[in-house]
C-alpha cells in the first residue's frame, strides 16, 4: 500500500477587513427579503381587498409572504389594513412592541396611511402617529397591483437596509400616453 500525501492545509484570510461581515449581511438581508411572516391587523373595509390579494389569483406566496401568523411574536411584517380608531391605538402599539426585531410595518389603504376621509376625533390620522411605518400603500381601497408593488418595495428596502418610509408611486397607463403611439396607428406629425 502506498502512502497518501495530503497537501498542507492553509487557511484563507480575507483580502480586506470586514469582507465576511459584509457578505454575511447581504445573505441575511436576502433571506429576510423572501421570508416575511405577516401579521394582518385588519379593521375595516380594506379587509375585503386584503383577502382578494391573499387569494390564489394574486398569490402572496410568490413573494415569500405566504401564511399569516396571528401571533406578533412569530411575525416580522405588520399589515395595518383599514381605519384605526383612538381605542384601537394602544392595542396596535402593544402588538408592534411584541414583534421581534427586525420588524416592518405596511400601511394598507388611505385610512391607515393618513386617516382617509374621516376628519374626526375618533380616527387616528395615519398610523405613523402611533408606530413607525415603512411602506404606505395609498388607495381607497388600494388595487391588488398597488399592494404587490408595496410588498416588492418593502423587499427592496429590506435588501438594501433602508429604513426610511416609502410610498408606492401611482403608475401611468401606457395606453393613454400619446407619445408611445400605442392607441393610434401613427404618431401625430410635428407641425
Amino acid at each position: 500500500m502506498g502512502q497518501l500525501n495530503s497537501p498542507s492545509v492553509s487557511t484563507v484570510e480575507p483580502a480586506e477587513h470586514g469582507y465576511f461581515t459584509t457578505r454575511f449581511e447581504s445573505i441575511l438581508s436576502w433571506a429576510q427579503k423572501y421570508s416575511l411572516f405577516m401579521y394582518p391587523f385588519v379593521t375595516a373595509c380594506c379587509g375585503m381587498e386584503f383577502m382578494a390579494v391573499s387569494s390564489p389569483r394574486y398569490d402572496f406566496s410568490r413573494f415569500g409572504s405566504e401564511a399569516p401568523r396571528f401571533s406578533p411574536r412569530q411575525s416580522d411584517l405588520l399589515w395595518v389594513v383599514g381605519t384605526i380608531s383612538q381605542r384601537q391605538a394602544p392595542i396596535l402599539k402593544r402588538i408592534f412592541e411584541q414583534m421581534a426585531e427586525p420588524r416592518w410595518v405596511l400601511a394598507f389603504g388611505t385610512c391607515a396611511s393618513s386617516g382617509g376621509f374621516y376628519d374626526n376625533y375618533a380616527t387616528i390620522a395615519g398610523i405613523d402617529k402611533i408606530i413607525p411605518c415603512d411602506i404606505y400603500v395609498p388607495g381607497c381601497p388600494p388595487r391588488p397591483e398597488a399592494v404587490l408593488d408595496g410588498l416588492m418595495l418593502l423587499q427592496d428596502k429590506i435588501q438594501s437596509g433602508d429604513r426610511r418610509p416609502a410610498i408606492v408611486k401611482p403608475r401611468s397607463d401606457p395606453a393613454t400616453d400619446q407619445s408611445l403611439g400605442l392607441v393610434q396607428l401613427r404618431r401625430p406629425s410635428q407641425a
